[in-house]
């Protein structure tokens, strides 16, 4: 787009780009280029007009524009189609009539803020604008329905491979989708599929991070990377290194090297060799979390020495 090409003149230069160079590069007259750079201004770019120099790019504003994030993305699957919202009720709900429309896998819906953000089991997930990352997956991938639980697990693999990279900070998963910063949690991971008996025909992942939320805008018990950091995080950088992680995880799963994801879901993992008790809607257990299976399962020993699989539960960890 014509928007986004005079963009990356701005961008390439440190100084005063010509206006008759842009224009003559674009093949655009100057009254179209004034109305496309009016336009970007109005999106929050500054940029500057001097007469007899041109235009000057100062700053870009806080947003997680699609040409943003593709600019300098290079994944191949994840990301390539990007739906972006200032105000969405559900990045979730979006994704899936998308998906169910035929969306290609690798399509990522953003919003900028949610009026119904989801969470686990009905609950839900509070979407400050321009604060948090909030963002919805569609992957294809050709597996049988009971297999679908450990893009859950590689995801929050890529969350916190993702905030080690651009943070500096070591997060830890909680089984089986949050994730914890010094005991707070600063996002969770919903997934949600459309199946028939022997096959996936789309899976959705849902992730949301508190990212530059301020404290007196957090609940009880949750934090935020700047809160954490003690500055704020630039969101696009980590939203670029999100995708890239999660294409380098879901590549794994492809090949058929889940044992890979799993070894380091355990790295990450703060429920493994914890007490804990589980509630589910068919029963509450109470023993020690030993491992994660193949499926990604939760595997609890409990006090009577029998060890029980647990494919879905609240979790909570013993003191």
């Amino acid at each position: 787009m014509t928007r986004e090409k005079i963009l990356d003149f701005l961008k390439r230069k440190q100084d005063y780009v010509s206006g008759d160079l842009i224009a003559g590069r674009l093949a655009i007259t100057r009254q179209a280029l004034w109305k496309h750079i009016q336009e970007l201004k109005d999106s929050g770019y500054d940029i500057v007009a001097v007469p007899h120099l041109g235009y000057k790019l100062v700053s870009c504003p806080d947003r997680l524009f699609p040409h943003e994030i593709s600019s300098h993305l290079d994944t191949r699957l994840i990301g390539k189609k990007i739906y972006y919202f200032d105000v969405l009720p559900s990045t979730m709900d979006t994704a899936m009539g998308l998906g169910t429309k035929g969306a290609p896998e690798g399509t990522l819906v953003v919003a900028e803020t949610q009026t119904k953000g989801k969470g686990r089991l009905g609950r839900v997930w509070f979407s400050p604008k321009y604060k948090g990352v909030y963002l919805s997956l569609i992957l294809r991938p050709d597996i049988l329905p009971n297999q679908a639980p450990v893009l859950t697990l590689l995801s929050a693999v890529a969350v916190c491979e993702a905030i080690k990279e651009v943070c500096r900070l070591d997060t830890q998963i909680k089984w089986p989708n949050d994730i914890f910063l010094n005991n707070k949690k600063i996002g969770g991971i919903l997934t949600e599929m459309a199946a028939e008996t022997d096959r996936v025909s789309f899976v959705i992942v849902g992730i949301g991070l508190n990212v530059n939320n301020d404290k007196k805008l957090l609940i009880s018990g949750a934090s935020s990377l700047k809160e954490e950091k003690g500055e704020p995080v630039n969101r696009l950088q980590l939203l670029q290194e999100l995708l890239r992680r999660l294409e380098s995880n879901y590549s794994l799963f492809r090949k058929k090297e889940t044992v890979r994801i799993l070894d380091k879901w355990r790295e990450y993992s703060m429920t493994l060799n914890k007490r804990v008790k589980v509630y589910s809607h068919k029963e509450h257990i109470e023993g020690q979390a030993q491992d994660v299976d193949a499926d990604g399962g939760l595997l609890v020993r409990v006090d009577s020495g029998i060890t029980k699989k647990v494919m879905a539960g609240d979790v909570v960890h013993c003191r």
